[in-house]
This record gives C-alpha cells, structure tokens and sequence, in this order.
C-alpha cells in the first residue's frame, strides 16, 4: 500500500490529464471552475485505496476515482442552488459565478460524465459499478430530500436523522471504496466489508462534524462555530437535548430555535449549555465512538494481509482526531 499522499498525488495528476475545458464554454468553463477549487479529495483517494487492498495495481481504478470525484462535485452545485450559498472553499459557487441556469445544466453534464467514466471497465465490473453508482446516487438525492424535509418538521427523530446523514454523506464515502473494491477483483464478503467500515466512518464523520459546530476551537474550525445553531438547525445535538434534557431546558430550546436575534451570540451560549447540562454533548461523543468502532470492526474483518490494514486504519484515526 501507498501512503495517503501518494494516492491524492495519483488522482491530482489524472485530473490534470482530463480536458474538461472545451466548447460550448459557458458549459464547461463552470465544470472545470467547481473541479479546480481543490478540497481534500477524500472520496476518490478512498476508491484508488479500495483497489490497492485487492490489486497490485491501483491506477485502473483512477476512472472509477474521477467518477466518484465528478458526481461529489456535481451534488456540490445543485446543493449551493438549493441553499443559495454564496461561497465554496472561500470562492463563489458557481450559481453565482455565473448563473442560475448555468448551474443548473453544467451540473446536469457532471452527472452524466461521471458516468462516462466508468465506460471503460469490463462487462462484470461495468454492471457492478453501474448498480452500485445508481443506487448510491439515489441515495445521496434521497438524503437531500430528508434533510430539506426536516427543516419544516419539528417530529424529526434520532434513527430518522442518522438516515439522512447517511444518505447524505456517507454513502459516497462507502461507495467510493466499494468501487475501488470492484475493481480490484474483491469478493463480496470484502466489498461488504469495506463499504460498511465506509458508511460506518461517515456517520462518525458527520456526527463530529455537528460537535465541532458548537464545540470546535474557532481558530482550527475554519468556519463560524456555532452556525448550526445560528440556522436553527436540527442537529443530534439539538434532538438529543429535547430527548434527554427536562422539560424547562426543552422549552427554552424551541424557543431559542425559532428566533432568529441580529446578535446571535448570545443565543449560541445558551443553546451550548443546554447541549452541556441535558447530557447531549457527552451524547453525540460517545455516538462518534460507536461508529468509529464499528466501521474499524468492519476493516478488521476483511480477508487480506493485516499490513495492508494500517493505512486505512491510519486514515480513519486521522480523520477521528482532526479538529477542523
């Protein structure tokens, strides 16, 4: 196995190669724009890692990788629509960049060259990949469907939420390595196994992703903590502290959820403490642990050599541990 590095180094220089500028401009221009704002390139250094377990030679599975990358950044524009955000990775999104139908029609393309992609596997892989993809691509609209749902409803539930972010969010990540899996000629049992310590990772992902919202050090969050909370957000945090604080911090919280103050940072103070006091905030750690643990008892129990373990278990750890 490479290190995390050299798979990130693998697929920069492959999308290099890729000629996404070309004619009509005002299609691809935004295309090449959205994939050239960088980020960390998890997804498809996973699938280039899925393959490496099961391959000698993990750079057949650069497409199956460009893939997984072309559809992220694809659901990326049509979700800064929904939300009208202004901003990704500290650039304009490319609604207004250019505009609304632009964004509409070059993330419509993405989708469909993300499948392109994958045109070049075998018969048996090809019908693998392509299930797998659609039925993750569902999934992930599913997710959205969920998550702008929850917005209206004040019912939404704990086993209802950890659904939507794992449609949301970690099904890619399971994917992407299940696809590397394919590729690679795994067995079921192992593409199985990868993808549940995939989908695993993710939730413990997001769920900390919600923690370092309210509890994350401003100066390594890279972002405004306590913004969940600013958009009346229901979070784990915010559902757990209904379920299990008492009933005058239950009430405080519907009301402090449906204001919205010009100083918010007084509101986010005491929205915290109750997360503290009711119990939720040690809650949604020990919920990471949970999934952490299970998605490494899923690595675990993939049949190859346990050296060819260590990155992974490498690159879950790092993930766990970061503070932004």
């Amino acid at each position: 196995m490479q290190s995390i590095e050299a798979y990130r180094k693998a697929f920069l220089d492959y999308l290099q190669e890729q000629n996404i500028s070309k004619e009509p401009m005002n299609l691809y221009s935004p295309v090449s724009y959205i994939m050239g704002l960088g980020g960390k390139r998890m997804r498809p250094i996973l699938t280039l890692m899925g393959c490496h377990l099961f391959a000698p030679d993990f750079e057949k599975a650069l497409p199956a990788a460009m893939a997984v990358e072309v559809f992220h950044n694809f659901s990326l524009v049509h979700d800064d629509i929904m939300d009208d955000a202004p901003l990704r990775r500290g650039k304009k999104t490319v609604h207004e960049k250019w505009d609304i139908n632009t964004g509409i029609l070059s993330g419509d393309v993405m989708l469909i060259n993300a499948y392109q992609y994958l045109e070049g596997y075998n018969s048996d892989q090809l019908k693998n990949l392509l299930h797998l993809f659609s039925k993750t691509a569902v999934e992930v609209c599913e997710g959205q469907q969920f998550d702008v749902d929850f917005e209206q409803r004040t019912d939404v539930t704990i086993p209802e939420y950890l659904v939507m972010i794992a449609n949301k969010t970690s099904v890619l990540v399971a994917a992407a390595l299940q696809m590397g899996a394919i590729v690679g000629g795994a067995s079921e049992e192992n593409q199985q196994r990868i993808y549940e310590f995939g989908k695993n990772l993710g939730i413990a992902f997001q769920l900390q992703d919600d923690y370092l919202d309210a509890f994350g050090d401003p100066e390594s969050f890279g972002k405004q903590v306590g913004g969940d909370i600013i958009e009346n957000k229901k979070t784990f945090l915010y559902l757990k502290a209904l379920e299990m604080g008492s009933s005058e911090a239950k009430n405080s919280l519907l009301n402090l959820f449906s204001i919205q103050p010009e100083d918010s940072s007084s509101k986010v103070a005491l929205v915290k403490s109750i997360f503290e006091e009711s119990g939720a905030k040690n809650a949604i750690l020990a919920e990471v642990k949970k999934y952490t643990d299970l998605a490494f008892e899923s690595l675990h129990k993939i049949e190859v050599n346990a050296n060819k373990l260590k990155v992974f278990q490498l690159f879950g750890e790092q993930l766990m541990k970061r503070t932004v």
